[in-house]
């Protein structure tokens, strides 16, 4: 295996070199048996078509804890107890990592990057301060910025929520967040910015004002959008949905929520969402469901690609290594046209039981072969004659005489019973489910 560079002083993934194709074939498991960051498919390569991220908190920050016990990993860049120098050592193994995984992108929040200081001001400087060293690594290393985002949901001030909390001083320290992660992400270069609403939601209807809430959560994200573009940030704003955890119910509970409340509050324009796999399957729906719905809506923006066990009933984070879910998901991705500002972002942690340091390349490669395989299935399904002629055929009475003349607006209710009455009792139409299933198996496994 070829030697890789690092970044800074320390070679954090000593041994590990670029991650690189060697196909179907290969017993490797440190090289990638279906990404081919060049091979072409639909016109472009699969670099081009996945936008692939590594997100900063799961793999940098999480050592493997959970809610029965502490963390059961100790990485290096960690074992610093000055909190900036920490910081700086998190960054060098991260763009290390970046660049041997070769990902063209990564994600954070503010809190990754920096630790939080003793005020506002000093915040901001621990950020900056940051910044200014991840610019350096991006130049270095022509890793780009997929979106930042601000943490406000962990610190305790956040516990009733942050744009949401009914104590307006907290709003105000959400603001302050919010300003300088929009700051940092614009001089990064991001190309979105995310709100994820963690604990915009209550825990009891008997002690919450929802109203005031859902209003005062447009209001600020008013506020940040156009404090974004004053500053020069031209990006997509990004609203991710979730429907509960932590809190018993969040107001951005799945796709068709934050459309309805984007369009109720006229910020349907500015914002798109970033679905993430894990919360539309905690919502009650699949992955591919919250897609479709923000495609229908002309607002998909960018992907956080995951997944969740059926077996538990939280937000599990896990690698997306199902092949079948990320064909449907990449089938309706492409099918919308694929990626304009967004890309797939792996907020995937690995398991707690995973203690080996290589156990984080293994995990990424995973998930960007499966995702892959998706690209390639899902181009073969949507220029499949049968497929198209399938799913064409079920809405045929549509394209001509009076099925024609109702999507046309040009029929009445009364039009439509005066039809009905003259046509009869419908001959049943076979939804063909099963014949559908089939050739998607048949394409995927030829």
């Amino acid at each position: 295996m070829s030697r890789s560079v690092h970044i800074g002083e320390q070679e954090y993934f000593p041994g590990i070199g670029r991650i690189r194709y060697e196909g179907a074939e290969s017993d490797n498991p440190l090289a990638f048996k279906a990404y081919d960051a060049t091979r072409e498919v639909a016109g472009k390569t699969m670099e081009e078509h996945l936008r692939f991220a590594i997100c900063y908190w799961h793999t940098f920050c999480a050592s493997g804890g959970d809610p029965f016990g502490p963390g059961t990993r100790v990485y290096p860049w960690a074992k610093n107890a000055e909190p900036m120098a920490a910081a700086m050592d998190r960054m060098d193994a991260a763009f290390e990592f970046f660049s041997k995984m070769g990902v063209p992108y990564f994600c954070f929040h503010d809190r990754d990057l920096a630790p939080e200081g003793n005020s506002v001001g000093e915040s901001e400087e621990n950020l900056q301060t940051m910044v200014a060293m991840a610019k350096e690594r991006m130049r270095a290393t022509n890793i780009r910025l997929l979106w930042g985002t601000a943490n406000v949901f962990s610190h305790p001030r956040y516990m009733n929520g942050a744009a949401t909390n009914p104590d307006f001083d907290v709003v105000a320290q959400a603001g302050a967040q919010v300003k300088a992660a929009l700051d940092a992400t614009q001089e990064l270069g991001g190309e979105n910015y995310v709100f994820w609403g963690g604990r915009e939601g209550y825990a009891s209807l008997f002690n919450t004002d929802t109203q005031r809430e859902q209003e005062n959560l447009a209001r600020f994200l008013g506020m940040a959008r156009d404090y974004g573009r004053s500053i020069g940030f031209s990006g997509t704003y990004l609203i991710e949905p979730k429907p509960m955890e932590p809190m018993k119910h969040q107001y951005d509970a799945d796709a068709q929520t934050v459309i309805g409340f984007l369009r109720h509050y006229g910020l349907d324009k500015d914002f798109k969402l970033n679905v993430e796999a894990n919360h539309a399957t905690l919502a009650g729906h699949s992955f591919a469901h919250d897609l479709q719905m923000a495609t229908d809506a002309g607002m998909l923006g960018s992907v956080d690609a995951n997944r969740g066990d059926p077996q538990n009933g939280w937000d599990t984070d896990q690698f997306p290594t199902d092949t079948n879910d990320c064909t449907q998901a990449m089938l309706v991705i492409l099918a919308d046209g694929g990626f304009t500002s967004g890309g797939l972002n792996f907020d995937a942690k690995i398991r707690r039981e995973s203690v080996d340091i290589e156990d984080m390349f293994i995990a990424h490669i995973g998930g960007m072969d499966a995702f892959a395989r998706g690209l390639v299935f899902a181009e073969r399904m949507l220029n499949d004659s049968q497929l198209i002629a399938l799913r064409q055929g079920r809405y045929g009475s549509f394209g001509s005489g009076e099925g024609e003349n109702f999507v046309a607006g040009k029929l009445t209710l009364g039009d439509l019973r005066d039809y009905a009455e003259r046509n009869g009792e419908p001959q049943a139409q076979s939804g063909k489910q099963e014949l559908v299933e089939n050739r998607m198996n048949d394409l995927m496994f030829r």
